[in-house]
Parts: C-alpha cells; sequence; structure tokens
C-alpha cells in the first residue's frame, strides 16, 4: 500500500513538473511573440486615458513597453486550448488567442509545430462590394464576448462587417490574420473531395476506398465515401470527436488519445487494423473527415497541389495564402493531410461564396452539393428538440461533412460549419445569404454570444439595407 501512495505521489509531481515545464516554454514563445509585435508589455497609465485597464496615446493606439508582459494569465492544467465550461478573464483569452492562431509557427514547444499545405494567394483576387449597416446588437455582443469577426454577406454585397474592438482582442486581429477553423475545416474537406470527383480522379461518392493501402484489413477498408461524408462508419467504439477511444498498447507517437495530430498510417496501424464495426449511426469524428481528405491527396498524386491551387487561388481567388495543416516530419504516402484550416476573415467569406455559387449555377461541384445534400442521414442525438445554441446543436440532420436541417428552418437549404470555440459559417443557397464568425471561446455561460440573434434570425430573415 505504501508502495502504491508512493507511486502515486511520484506520478503527481511529474505531471505538475510536466505541466510547468510546458507551462514556462509555452509563455516565453508568447512573451516573444507580444515583443516581436509589439506587444511586450502593458505599461502604467500616468493619467493618461484608459479602458480595460490599457493605456492609450492621444490617437488611441495602446502603449506597451519592451518588458516581460504582465497580463494575468491563468493556463488550464493539461489542456491545449480553453475547457468548454470555464470563465477565462481576457489576458487568458489574449493567451489561448495566441495559441489558436499562431503558437504553431513560433517555435513553442508545448505546440505542434505543423507545416503546410499552402495555396497562394491568386493574382486576381475576387473584390467585396460594401453596403454597410450599423448593427448595435452585435456591435454589444462583441465588448463583452471572445468573439473576433463577424461578417454578413447579402445579395452580393457585405453588409455587416466587424472586427473586435481594441477594448477586447483588436491588438490581436486584423483583415490580414488568418483565423483558425477547427471543425468548419471538416466541410472544407469535403468541398476538397467534391473538386477530386469533379477532376476525375474519383468516380463518385459511392466509390469504395479499398484500393488505397493505408487502410487494407482495417475498420475502414470496404467503406464507401458517401459513409464517411455523413460519419456512418459504425466506428463509434474506437473514436468520438477528436479523442480515440481505445488505445490498447501503443508506443504512443502522439498526443496520448488524441486522433488529429498524426498520419492516417499511424492511426490505421495502430488503432484500426483488423476491427470490426459497430452498427452504422451518426458518429462525429475527424478520422473520418481525415480519411476524406487524405484519399483525395492519394487519388489526386501529383496534382494535389494543382487541385488545391484550383479551390482556393482559381475559384475562390482568395487575397492572401491560405492552408490545411500537414503532419510534421511525415511523408505523403502515409497521408499526413489534415483538416485544420486557416484563412482570413474575408477569405473565409470568399470560400463559403465560392460554395454558394457553384451551388446556385449547377456546376459539377454544385451536383456533388446536393448529392450529399440529399443523402444527409439523421443525427438522432439525445436532445430530439435541438437547442439554438449553435449550428451543430440546432440541426436535425448530417450530409457530407456539413450540418443540416435548421430548427425552425427545415424547409430551407442551409449549409452549416461549426468550430470548436464558436466558429459559425452558414451558407444559405437559396436566399444568397451568409453569415462568418469567428471566436476565441464559448460556453453556456459567460461566453454565450447571442447565436440565436447573430447567425439564426439573421440567416432566417436578412436584414433591411439602405
Amino acid at each position: 500500500m505504501k508502495k502504491f501512495t508512493l507511486i502515486l505521489i511520484l506520478l503527481f509531481f511529474q505531471n505538475n513538473i510536466t505541466f510547468a515545464s510546458d507551462y514556462s516554454n509555452s509563455m516565453l514563445s508568447f512573451n516573444l511573440w507580444l515583443k516581436n509585435n509589439g506587444y511586450s508589455y502593458r505599461v502604467g497609465c500616468d493619467n493618461k486615458k484608459t479602458r480595460n485597464a490599457l493605456c492609450y496615446d492621444e490617437n488611441g493606439n495602446p502603449l506597451w513597453e519592451d518588458k516581460e508582459n504582465n497580463l494575468k494569465v491563468n493556463a488550464y492544467k493539461g489542456r491545449w486550448s480553453v475547457p468548454f465550461n470555464k470563465n477565462p478573464n481576457r489576458d487568458t483569452l489574449v493567451y489561448y488567442n495566441y495559441k489558436n492562431l499562431f503558437s504553431h509557427e513560433t517555435g513553442d514547444g508545448s505546440t505542434i509545430q505543423w507545416k503546410k499545405y499552402l495555396i497562394q494567394a491568386s493574382k486576381d483576387p475576387y473584390e467585396f462590394k460594401f453596403n454597410k449597416i450599423e448593427n448595435e446588437f452585435i456591435k454589444k455582443q462583441f465588448m463583452k464576448q471572445a468573439i473576433l469577426s463577424y461578417l454578413y454577406f447579402q445579395d452580393g454585397q457585405i453588409i455587416i462587417d466587424e472586427l473586435s474592438p481594441i477594448d477586447r482582442f483588436g491588438e490581436f486581429v486584423n483583415n490580414d490574420t488568418k483565423l483558425r477553423s477547427n471543425s468548419m475545416g471538416k466541410s472544407l474537406a469535403s468541398y476538397v473531395l467534391g473538386h477530386a470527383i469533379c477532376a476525375g480522379y474519383i468516380k463518385d461518392v459511392n466509390q469504395k476506398i479499398s484500393d488505397w493501402p493505408l487502410v487494407k484489413d482495417t475498420l475502414y477498408q470496404d467503406e464507401k465515401l458517401i459513409d464517411l461524408l455523413n460519419m456512418n462508419t459504425g466506428d463509434q467504439k474506437y473514436v468520438y470527436d477528436s479523442v480515440i477511444l481505445e488505445m490498447g498498447d501503443v508506443e504512443y507517437q502522439t498526443v496520448e488519445g488524441e486522433a488529429d495530430t498524426n498520419t492516417i498510417a499511424f492511426y490505421m496501424g495502430n488503432y484500426f487494423k483488423n476491427k470490426k464495426k459497430s452498427d452504422r449511426k451518426y458518429n462525429y469524428n475527424v478520422i473520418n473527415t481525415h480519411l476524406i481528405l487524405n484519399y483525395a491527396m492519394f487519388k489526386s498524386g501529383d496534382n494535389w497541389q494543382k487541385l488545391l491551387n484550383n479551390i482556393f487561388q482559381v475559384k475562390a481567388k482568395v487575397k492572401n495564402s491560405v492552408y490545411f495543416f500537414k503532419v510534421p516530419n511525415k511523408f505523403v504516402e502515409n497521408g499526413d493531410a489534415q483538416s485544420m484550416f486557416y484563412a482570413t476573415r474575408y477569405d473565409y467569406l470568399r470560400v463559403a461564396k465560392t460554395i454558394m455559387d457553384d451551388w446556385q449555377n449547377d456546376t459539377c461541384v454544385g451536383k456533388y452539393l446536393k448529392t450529399i445534400y440529399n443523402n444527409r442521414i439523421e443525427k438522432k442525438l439525445t436532445n430530439p428538440k435541438r437547442s439554438l445554441f449553435r449550428v451543430e446543436e440546432a440541426t436535425y440532420s448530417y450530409g457530407g461533412q456539413f450540418h443540416l436541417d435548421i430548427k425552425g428552418m427545415k424547409d430551407r437549404k442551409i449549409l452549416g460549419m461549426g468550430g470548436h470555440g464558436g466558429q459559425q459559417i452558414l451558407i444559405d443557397v437559396e436566399n444568397s445569404r451568409i453569415v462568418v464568425l469567428n471566436t476565441i471561446h464559448v460556453n453556456r455561460k459567460k461566453y454565450n454570444y447571442n447565436w440565436k440573434k447573430m447567425v439564426y434570425n439573421i440567416i432566417k430573415d436578412g436584414v433591411q439595407t439602405p
């Protein structure tokens, strides 16, 4: 008993030492990032104008000094992001915004330094038309919520255009900042697959992936793409969301238990080899998404970059470069593409508009979008009433990596994309309305932005313009 107690004590101290070391390394990288961007230290105010304990010069610019930052950051032990039920202060949100948007390329020792499948900006980017109105309710939401950006597009024009004010997170985000998709990238992986089909690399959504050596003798060997697209592969015993449920005796080469930090070859070989599927039902998880994206990469072969360029550079005409994550130090043959996507706020809208244009113009990819819509499945989750919390919870169906059939608008063809922390893109393909909302954190308490008024009602009813 004494020996067992001693082991528990040692494990406790080891875990705390590891956390302290990771946190220290991360804070060093955070401080360096702040310094390199002119945000090193929040200065004393000395009777200067202040807001939220920040000091500003006569032109409204924040005042900082070249010292170690004095932000009051409370990191969460063992967590890479803010836990859902936590209510962090502003400074902690600033830190996790850095973790979300920048730490994967700053040398931060606590963050995987991801490589990129990079698509360069278009030489002829799409330029938006504006007919902006002020929405005081949305402005007030920015002042108390962890929101970075809000865009509303209607009938070919941007109608509402808001960035986080300087009082909140406006120092750390602008029109050129690349924002993190989280699970909105799942829908973009599906969009890539649609283009791979239309380019002739893949027959259709009913094609099986059994010609792919990476899935041989695994649970997914004879899976059809349509079932992967619908998260309907009978894998609920082994994976849910971004978590591996049965880890076995694997010598981990990735973050323990995570399902989205390594290659397809790693996950198939270690977790899904010779596994039997359960009865099919909707089971939301990132493994299905990464199989879709990497199968498109496998089938397009040497034309993979050309495929990506055609989607984002030629069609969407992005103004800045965009990228998917690429697992570092691995081989493309092992399936190293990851669905995490980064783009500026306006480039997210450019991509969403291109999806809408495909649907409305009935292009080949538009026909693909209609096929996955028509083959959607019921979620059949435990709360049949559906809550207007986010598009993920407000929808009854799932199809082709999109959330579909919104409560109160089931007769409307609206493609929903949602991601961790409150990221949302809704595309009303019949009424030409799009909302793009980027955030740091969301929960059901303090950081519960009003999705019904900001997203649901605006998509449902549109807005009056001058």
